[in-house]
């Protein structure tokens, strides 16, 4: 059975992750005191005691999101189960990050950094109230895509994560995305909602935040993945560092191609996918996308066992 390993994005976060994991195993409770010390700040404090508003901030939900991924990749490798388990590795927008940094094309404490500087850029890049995004269920990419348009009217509107074949997420000016809402609704839509985001990410809005992760990306390392990477703007498999590189800075603006993403992965080979990290988001889109696909979660000591075991190992 061939399984992608894929890691969440913003959204999944929720006040206690990792905690059981950072209990349960020392490698996993060595990430979070990795991570923060790269922050210089307790953020395994924030994630363990703080208040949700606090970890939802994007500078910290980001970092903390992908913390806890590879604190469950520790946990895996602890019980005698490695990366190279998977044949690919994705990740949802920030998720990226998690994967690069568990394929150790990323060093922990860079994806830290980094993300920390990401969150950062797209909040600063667009005053609060100014941007907005909103789900669409019930249209599906196409359909979106003429909404969007529709609805520009000058400003920016685009499809922004193309998640399953029911769910497309808008981004844009709070305008132009309240008349999508409206058009989407008089299409047929199913729900057409505002997100509680605090930016419209994945727009071409977030310019200034691309800019940003230029100039930081330009100061990293990044290695060949060792296992199969599947990049977000593309939705095709990536393994040179330097067109990574590039297409990290590319996702800030550009949308999340994760349906196509999951669809590529699904056609070379891939009947497992494990949601490495918080929540189970993903696990949903997959099946939403391909319901004879096998998912599993991995966020707890029990499941990272359960894991093990269904491999032969632990």
């Amino acid at each position: 059975m061939s399984r992608a390993f894929i890691f969440p994005g913003q959204g999944a976060q929720s006040i206690g992750m990792g905690k059981a994991l950072a209990d349960a195993y020392q490698a996993s409770r060595q990430v979070f005191e990795e991570v923060d010390d790269a922050l210089g700040e307790r953020l395994s404090s924030t994630i363990w005691e703080g208040d949700l508003e606090t970890l939802t901030l994007t500078r910290n939900a980001q970092p903390a999101l992908m913390a806890t991924s590879i604190a469950a990749m520790a946990a895996l490798r602890s019980e005698g189960v490695a990366v190279e388990a998977a044949a690919y590795v994705a990740g949802h927008s920030l998720g990226e990050y998690s994967a690069l940094a568990a394929a150790e094309a990323l060093s922990l404490s860079d994806a830290a950094r980094l993300l920390r500087i990401r969150g950062s850029a797209m909040q600063d890049a667009v005053p609060v109230g100014e941007g907005a995004m909103a789900a669409i269920l019930g249209l599906g990419l196409d359909a979106v895509v003429s909404v969007t348009e529709q609805a520009a009217q000058g400003e920016v509107c685009v499809a922004a994560n193309d998640n399953d074949p029911s769910q497309v997420v808008v981004s844009g000016t709070r305008s132009a995305v309240e008349r999508a809402i409206e058009i989407a609704r008089q299409n047929g839509a199913k729900r057409a909602v505002l997100l509680p985001v605090s930016a419209p990410f994945h727009c071409g809005l977030m310019v200034p935040a691309a800019a940003r992760m230029a100039e930081e990306l330009g100061n990293v390392e990044i290695n060949t993945p060792k296992v199969s990477f599947v990049a977000n703007v593309l939705a095709s498999e990536v393994s040179d560092p330097a067109v990574i590189r590039s297409l990290l800075v590319d996702q800030v603006t550009h949308s999340v191609r994760w349906r196509e993403s999951v669809q590529l992965m699904i056609g070379c080979g891939v009947s497992e996918t494990w949601e490495v990290g918080a929540g189970k988001a993903l696990s949903g889109m997959v099946r939403r996308i391909d319901r004879s696909v096998k998912v599993r979660g991995i966020g707890t000591p029990d499941d990272v066992r359960a894991a093990a075991e269904s491999l032969g190992g632990g």
